[in-house]
This record gives structure tokens, sequence and C-alpha cells, in this order.
């Protein structure tokens, strides 16, 4: 089976996360796979909007998958990491055309970092958006990611689920701005996220193009290896060690602070 899932349609490439029985939790090969399809839209010029979901019923995506963080042993494995995902988000938020995610169920972790590079955001009422890894893995976000975040919904709401672990659910989704509109199932989000694709596909490409371009343009700039050393003190802390092991053992870990 397909982990991800590709076609284009009318204009409109359609891209499901398709590992439903893992939440869809993301493999490196998916994610590479994704900025593939972002390198190709900016190619193709018959492409005008990606259409980003997760398939089965329970998440959008569900973060990175946690087994490929067993093979971590020194600084290079985490700074390596952090600069794929920073590579593929800047393709989803640098690509030519719209991108959307269309968001059901579980948005963490990595999942949550490609809806929030994502220019238009909807949602089911299902839907639960963080980062929990305060109480998962004891790991933290590169500064692009957070970066991102705080010019998304600013730097108090990023404090507040990051540092209680906790999800947004729709209602507060919508009234913080993190999606700009909410469905009542599954079903209705994916029919109006093709209804907004299809919308933004047939509006003119370079107005598109330019506001995206501007809008990264004002966002403050992040040095490159800016923040490395806080990728460091997590992932190379016997605290990530601990909270790996504990999430793939199903108990809770038990934090040091070293």
């Amino acid at each position: 089976m397909d982990e991800l899932l590709h076609e284009v349609r009318d204009g409109v490439a359609y891209v499901t996360f398709n590992r439903p029985q893992a939440r869809n939790a993301l493999t490196f090969a998916m994610y590479e796979r994704l900025a593939e399809i972002c390198d190709q839209a900016n190619a193709d010029r018959s492409i005008r909007a990606i259409l980003i979901t997760g398939g089965g019923d329970k998440a959008f995506a569900a973060g990175t998958d946690i087994s490929q963080f067993r093979t971590f042993d020194k600084e290079e494995d985490a700074l390596a990491y952090e600069a794929r995902i920073d590579r593929v988000m800047n393709a989803i938020e640098r690509c030519r055309v719209p991108t959307i995610a269309a968001i059901n169920g579980a948005c963490t972790g990595g999942g949550a970092s490609i809806a929030a590079c994502c220019d238009l955001r909807i949602a089911s009422r299902s839907m639960k958006y963080g980062f929990p890894v305060a109480r998962t893995l004891g790991n933290c976000l590169s500064l692009p990611s957070y970066n991102r975040l705080v010019y998304l919904v600013g730097a108090a709401l990023v404090k507040d689920i990051v540092f209680q672990a906790r999800l947004i659910e729709a209602d507060e989704a919508l009234a913080k701005g993190l999606v700009m509109e909410l469905t009542e199932n599954q079903e209705t989000l994916l029919k109006r996220a093709e209804e907004i694709a299809r919308l933004v596909a047939s509006h003119a490409p370079l107005t598109l193009q330019a506001t995206k371009e501007a809008l990264l343009r004002l966002r403050p700039k992040v040095g490159h290896g800016e923040g490395n050393d806080l990728v460091l003190m997590c992932y190379m802390s016997q605290d990530f060690r601990e909270g790996m092991e504990a999430f793939l053992n199903k108990r809770k870990p038990v934090w040091k602070g070293q």
C-alpha cells in the first residue's frame, strides 16, 4: 500500500497521507514525497492548487513515526532530522501554488507543522491540533518551526499549547484563527475543501504567488543553523531517550531534566 497517495484532477493536486493504521504517522519517505510534489507544482503550470488530507477517519497526520528516532545516537542525527523537516516545510510554504490542509482528527507534531505551512486550513469538528512533545518525547521544534507558529497564532498560544502539552480543538482553532472554517464531519470537510481548492485554482495565479511571497518576506528571518544548540540540548538528552522508549512501550516517562 502506498504511504502517500497523489493524483492531479482539473488543475488540483490531491495528496493523502495513507497510513491510517498508524494514524498517518509520517515516515521520512512521506516527507520527501510531499516536498517532491510541491517542487513538481512549481514546474508544472497546469497545477493551480494542492489539497492535503489524511486517509482513514482518525487523523490528518499524527507526527513523525517515532520508531525512526531509535537510531539517533549522535548530534548529526538530530541536526540532519531537523534540517530535513525544515527543508520539507520550506518546500510547502514556498510552493508557487496555494496549499490547503483539510484536517480531520489528530493533527500533531510533524502533521501540525505541515498544516501550519499550508496557506489555508479547514477542519472538521473532530480536529485536535498541537505539539505535545513536553508530555511524550521531551524533544523540541526547530527555531524555524517555532517562528512559523508564532507568525501564525502568536507566541502566547504557542507557549500555552507546548507548556501544557494540550491539543486545540475545533471551536478554539476557529476562534484563534488557526483554521478558517469548520465542517460537521469528514465527508463535508472533504467536499468543502475541494470547493475551496477549485475556487483558488480558478483565480489569477501570479496574484496568489505574489501574495504568498510577500507575506513570507514580511516574516522575521531565522539564520541558517540558528537554534541548533536548543535542538541538541533536547535530542541528545537522557530525557529524549526516556521519552522515546516510554512512548514505544506505552508507559509514562520519568523526566530528569538532563
